[in-house]
């Protein structure tokens, strides 16, 4: 069996199980994006995922992103994921339409300088560490992320369109849900404060608490193992 025969199996595996969590959740499973995670993944291997019928991508790297995405389908859409260096920015903007890991107004500047440049107008989500851990980027203080948030809804290139989260690295389900409401309240309250804002995305669940992320009101799931298997 070829690999797009098992990256279309695979993939209708995982739209059933967002299905039936929209269902337990008393949601439309279209209401929930799937974005099919690619980092270290061939170039073989996207334009399979592409023939699947995935439009929806997400990479880590800058870099990878740009060897694999910079003459790619014009109906893809890609985001980068991973935690964003400034120095990485004007690449982010040639290659992407989303940069979803914001947690520092200078990696904003740097984003809308970039932009201004090249006279495009970029997504932005903003990243929140809802798990506490150490070794995770994302705003941990609230404070500081709605001070943020003002400066950057000012910045005429950057569009802030959701929050984003990674669920803590554990299989209790009680404790990834509860980061996953965090994130979903913190969204609302930013909705209810920043009324100008048109934020419509919940970036939240992986491949391993992805149907918890939608029961908690996901609406953008990131799925890499579940879609090409292990690395």
């Amino acid at each position: 069996m070829g690999g797009m025969d098992s990256i279309a199996k695979n993939l209708e595996a995982v739209r059933r199980r967002i299905e039936q969590a929209a269902a337990r959740a008393g949601r439309k499973a279209e209401d929930i994006r799937l974005m099919a995670v690619t980092k270290t993944k061939s170039s073989e291997v996207v334009e399979e995922a592409y023939r699947a019928g995935l439009r929806l991508f997400g990479e880590n790297r800058v870099q990878e992103a740009v060897e694999k995405f910079s003459n790619f389908y014009d109906d893809a859409e890609l985001h980068i994921i991973g935690h964003l260096q400034s120095n990485k920015a004007k690449k982010a903007v040639d290659v992407a339409r989303c940069v979803q890991s914001i947690d520092k107004l200078k990696t904003a500047w740097e984003l809308e300088k970039r932009c201004a440049a090249a006279e495009k107008q970029m997504d932005i989500y903003l990243e929140y560490n809802t798990s506490g851990e150490e070794s995770k980027s994302g705003y941990r203080d609230r404070d500081l992320f709605f001070r943020d948030i003002e400066k950057i809804a000012e910045l005429p290139h950057l569009r802030i369109r959701g929050l984003m989260t990674i669920g803590p690295l554990t299989d209790n389900e009680t404790e990834v849900r509860s980061a996953f409401a965090y994130l979903r309240e913190l969204f609302e309250e930013t909705r209810r404060r920043y009324t100008e804002l048109d934020l419509r995305e919940l970036s939240m669940g992986m491949t391993g608490d992805f149907e918890w992320a939608v029961l908690e009101g996901s609406t953008m799931v990131r799925v890499g193992t579940a879609l090409f298997g292990a690395r």
